[in-house]
């Protein structure tokens, strides 16, 4: 999806792409950390808890992974 494509109302924040798709924040990170799918920048909205919303993704292009992600079990941690 190019960005020319996108109209405002697309870019949503991470939290806000978790509750639409179910897909967790780390994964949408790791996503855009390999270049699947883009980051734009945030306008700067606080989120009442001290910190700055500074990055937005498209909901599109989370949507269109997000239909064949899978959530991997992860292993249980080994006692020290």
């Amino acid at each position: 999806m190019r960005p020319a494509e996108l109209y405002p109302e697309d870019l949503v924040y991470e939290h806000e792409a978790t509750e639409a798709t179910g897909v967790p924040g780390p994964t949408i990170r790791q996503w855009a950390r390999r270049g699947k799918i883009r980051r734009y920048e945030g306008d700067g909205q606080y989120s009442g808890q001290g910190h700055e919303y500074k990055t937005m993704y498209a909901l599109p292009e989370i949507q269109a992974r997000a239909a064949n992600y899978r959530a991997m079990p992860q292993r249980r941690p080994k006692a020290a």
